[in-house]
């Protein structure tokens, strides 16, 4: 690399990114470097706020000690077996979350993609097993404005026609209804073939799209009913992010198949899982599922640590205080460019008000001038989700950054 005085290496790197990698991001023009905790330093180390947390995948904070060493010494002894062979790691993760979360079986893997995957082959599986739907005949119900991934399976079921145009001819077998609509669930449900029901708890990649209260408790009561497995896309929302382990648990609901990621890495790997009990999941036989890198020794070791820490450091319950203090000093700035501030726990969103369509965008510019950095989400709207350890303080810090941002919409 050559030598680069401190203002051009953000311009070298992202030009190099540019040159060399997909134009498939379109990301703050900011290149890190750095993370510790709710900090992020870029390459001209100025330290920011974390105001994404990668997505929900560092609810810990950046480079945890405690994960990092999981990470370490699991590294020096073994990384990688394959499925073919047993390893020591493989049965104590699957031990320890399957008691965690109180199911009787686990299927790991590794992307939140994979996960969703895993758990609409396990369904439909179960629909021809169990349920006994006619050969081919198997529906799953999905919500509008979902986002739960971007394979070829996923997005067609998608009604986001960025993701979605010009990749088909698309998979069926899937029914779109609205979100938080329980008429429209109970009439889909009507349908003997349907298997599963997939559902967000809280719309994140929409917008952080809270349903109304009852809403999730309701709607795995109505697929009891139909017979049908409720699907719990816990990906982003699980975790402690809204304030509980689950996002579920505001209602007490236990999905039938419950899906995570993200955070189950700990920020250091890419870990997914897929829980349920024996009557759906051991309706997988060997050689009908399966993936190299799932459950691999050093995943299982590093996801342990990340739920450890999850626990003992209390995050759902930070998460629980900080994030209702954190929505009700928003609302309290009576900001004309503000027309909405939702979310739960630390998943959290506002709603611009502003003639311009890219003043979403404009506003996560300047939060980034003043050291906080967070992103807009279908143009108008921009998510707040720091990492759960962040404190009454720090929050404080940043409502006074976002208040002094707001000025460029004037």
């Amino acid at each position: 690399m050559p030598v680069l005085s401190a203002v051009s290496q953000t311009d070298y790197f992202i030009d190099l990114e540019n040159q060399y990698g997909a134009h498939n991001y379109h990301p703050l023009p900011v290149v890190l470097q750095k993370g510790e905790g709710i900090y992020v330093w870029d390459v001209e180390e100025k330290k920011y706020y974390d105001f994404l947390s990668a997505y929900s995948a560092v609810n810990q904070g950046h480079c945890h000690p405690r994960i990092i060493q999981s990470l370490i010494e699991q590294a020096q002894k073994l990384t990688l077996t394959s499925r073919a062979f047993h390893s020591r790691a493989l049965g104590e993760f699957t031990q320890y979350i399957t008691q965690y979360f109180k199911y009787d079986k686990v299927l790991p893997m590794n992307t939140g993609a994979e996960a969703v995957e895993t758990a609409l082959k396990l369904c439909r599986h179960w629909g021809y097993a169990v349920k006994k739907i006619p050969d081919n005949k198997a529906k799953i119900i999905v919500c509008a404005n979902n986002f739960h991934g971007r394979t070829l399976g996923i997005i067609s079921f998608s009604t986001d026609l960025v993701a979605k145009k010009d990749f088909g001819p698309y998979l069926p077998g899937f029914e779109i209804i609205p979100y938080n609509d329980l008429p429209a669930l109970s009439d889909a449900l009507q349908d003997a073939n349907v298997a599963g029901f997939l559902v967000e708890p809280i719309q994140g990649e929409a917008g952080v799209v809270v349903p109304d209260d009852g809403y999730l408790s309701k709607a795995k009561q109505y697929c009891a009913d139909a017979n049908v497995l409720f699907i719990g896309d816990e990906i982003q929302t699980g975790l402690c992010r809204t304030g509980r382990m689950l996002c579920c648990d505001h209602e007490n609901v236990r999905p039938d198949i419950l899906i995570l990621g993200k955070a189950l890495g700990g920020g250091a790997l890419p870990v997914s899982a897929v829980l349920a009990d024996d009557e759906i999941m051991l309706t997988i036989k060997p050689g009908e599922h399966g993936s190299t890198y799932g459950g691999n020794p050093l995943a299982c070791k590093v996801a342990i640590t990340a739920l450890d820490v999850l626990k003992e450091e209390n995050l759902a319950e930070n998460a629980e205080a900080v994030g209702k203090f954190f929505r009700e000093e928003l609302m309290q700035m009576n900001s004309p460019h503000i027309k909405e501030v939702r979310g739960k726990g630390l998943l959290n969103a506002i709603v611009i008000n502003h003639p311009d369509e890219n003043a979403a965008w404009k506003l996560c510019m300047e939060l980034k001038e003043n050291r906080l950095l967070a992103k807009p989400t279908h143009g108008d709207k921009i998510r707040f989700a720091p990492p759960l350890i962040i404190s009454k303080d720090e929050i404080i810090d940043c409502i006074k950054i976002i208040e002094k941002s707001l000025k460029v919409l004037d």
